[in-house]
């Protein structure tokens, strides 16, 4: 068992864990979380249309995407889906407030978000399901995988600004 791997395995676990948990709560209600409905209520009070299909998204994403970085399967991917959705929580909920978490800032979810980046990086490591299967991951893979998730951090909050502009700009009829 080398160092690295080890180390990779705890970024995994613990990343991954908080990730799915926080998708879980999204999701099901889990541990005070607002359930889906609650869920999807908060993505309309935030402007983010159209509301039900982002919030089966974003809460995929952590799910899904906490779940296999635990297990340390298809990592790059996974990883990259959870950069997309850390950045999309930090621009949409955290940065108008700072960077102290104490103040809502974005101190927390940057550091979920540049862990989540290591490991498109990184990858798995060798105690993953990725080292046992030997999925081997090019780096222009991992590059592709970290820009679909980038555009789709940049299309998830590009929309509802657009949609927004819309209404604003159009006559009332």
């Amino acid at each position: 068992m080398s160092a690295t791997g080890l180390g990779l395995l705890v970024l995994r676990a613990v990343a991954g864990g908080v990730f799915a948990a926080h998708g879980a709560q999204k999701g099901f209600g889990w541990w005070s979380g607002p359930g889906f409905a609650g869920w999807r209520g908060a993505m309309v009070r935030m402007g983010i249309r159209p509301a039900t299909f982002w919030a089966i998204v974003s809460m995929a994403a952590e799910l899904v995407g906490g779940a296999l970085l635990v297990l340390g399967l298809l990592t790059p991917l996974a990883a990259a889906a959870l950069v997309g959705q850390a950045i999309v929580i930090i621009v949409q909920v955290h940065l108008p407030k700072g960077f102290w978490i104490s103040k809502g800032g974005i101190e927390y979810a940057l550091t979920l978000g540049a862990i989540a980046l290591s490991l498109v990086v990184m990858g798995g490591g060798t105690l993953s399901l990725d080292g046992a299967l030997r999925l081997v991951y090019p780096v222009a893979d991992r590059a592709a995988f970290l820009v679909i998730g980038v555009l789709g951090a940049g299309v998830a909050l590009a929309l509802p600004r657009l949609a927004a502009s819309r209404s604003v700009s159009s006559p009332a009829r």
